[in-house]
């Protein structure tokens, strides 16, 4: 399954706030960091919904699972 460069980005970018909000030291922080990672998550869903949506035989399930892979588990590629 090929998985467009956008869909990595944005889900990369949402696990780097994730790593940045678990080393934050402060509640100031972990607040400003918390609300970028709602943000930057939701980004990453809305884009694999309408990646999905443009081809009824893309699996939402399957993309968003894939994505995950690639930016998690990158050795596996």
């Amino acid at each position: 399954m090929t998985i467009p460069d956008r869909l990595i980005e944005l889900e990369r970018a949402a696990v780097d706030d994730m790593a940045a909000l678990a080393q934050a030291t402060s509640n100031e922080e972990s607040d400003r960091l918390r609300a970028l990672v709602v943000d930057a998550a939701a980004a990453a869903q809305a884009a694999i919904t309408e990646y999905t949506k443009e081809d009824p035989d893309r699996n939402r399930v399957k993309v968003e699972a894939e994505v995950k892979r690639l930016v998690r588990h990158p050795e596996t590629q």
